[in-house]
């Protein structure tokens, strides 16, 4: 695997349809826009382009509009059911994509989704898989993590455009990025978790949260207490779940006990919709150099 972060001239390649306004979908607008490119956006929910919008993006109808005239295509959706529909259901994006155009498919949706996507995609419309590490702050800073899977000159096409978003990680062919990130957030989601259990053993032995984190944080598991005590990522816990889900998925009848463990967890967490810090509760004390934002 490579690292690619150096400046990229760009090639012509600058009408971007982005499909997909959730919270990363608008942090990856935001920067897109920032970087000069001209921006067409589809929502299944209308209202939340208003944002990019506002900020100079165009706001299409559907989705088949919103790639009508696009050099790239970027998908940034909740799941694969989501992808599958946005390009292949009504008013779909895929019947309208020009050759040549390139697909960024940046939703987790793990490596079979990936290849399911490919075969059906026209054969003049190269795919790239590029999901990423970091939270939406990160996205509007360009400080992601791209990981990048797909055939290199389908890579080298999108480049100047991942470039902008963070550092390319080059994983290899198609359905290689989201392999990847299956594996940095099975790391994620299980590191969390094992903050959250050992905080548990500190409330039962009476040691202080904070005192826990500050020694937690010089062991093995700093990078995930930084992760559970900050505040500036936003990686919902029930988007987690699918992750893990998904993870659970490639490994048939492998035991992962510990990653099995992280699921129930996720799938039992009261706040679905919150941060995965919120599985510590420990975002309050204060354990601060080196916070990371990881999704």
């Amino acid at each position: 695997m490579a690292w690619l972060a150096a400046p990229l001239t760009f090639r012509g390649m600058n009408a971007i349809a982005l499909l997909g306004a959730g919270t990363m979908g608008t942090a990856l607008g935001r920067r897109l826009l920032a970087t000069g490119h001209r921006l067409t956006v589809w929502n299944r929910t209308p209202g939340r382009t208003r944002p990019l919008v506002e900020a100079g993006a165009r706001a299409a109808a559907t989705p088949a509009e919103a790639v009508r005239d696009a050099d790239v295509v970027i998908t940034m959706l909740t799941d694969a059911t989501a992808v599958r529909e946005t390009l292949f259901g009504a008013d779909a994006a895929a019947c309208a994509l020009r050759p040549g155009t390139h697909l960024v498919e940046m939703s987790t949706i793990g490596p079979h989704a990936v290849g399911a996507l490919a075969a059906r995609l026209p054969p003049d419309v190269p795919l790239v898989d590029a999901p990423v590490g970091g939270s939406a702050g990160a996205a509007e800073a360009g400080r992601l993590v791209v990981l990048a899977g797909g055939a290199e000159e389908a890579v080298d096409r999108v480049a100047p455009v991942l470039a902008t978003l963070g550092t390319i990680r080059r994983c290899g062919g198609s359905g290689r990025g989201a392999a990847m990130k299956l594996v940095l957030n099975t790391a994620l989601v299980t590191a969390v978790t094992a903050v959250a259990d050992a905080l548990a053993v500190a409330d039962a032995v009476g040691v202080d949260r904070r005192t826990a984190c500050e020694a937690l944080a010089n062991g093995p598991l700093g990078g995930a207490v930084a992760r559970a005590t900050t505040t500036e990522a936003a990686f919902a816990v029930a988007l987690a779940a699918k992750d893990a889900r998904l993870a659970l998925d490639a490994l048939s009848d492998v035991p992962a006990p510990v990653l099995r463990a992280a699921a129930s967890v996720l799938a039992a967490a009261p706040r679905p919709d919150a941060d995965i810090a919120t599985l510590a509760d420990a975002r309050t004390v204060g354990v601060a150099p080196g916070d990371k934002e990881q999704s």
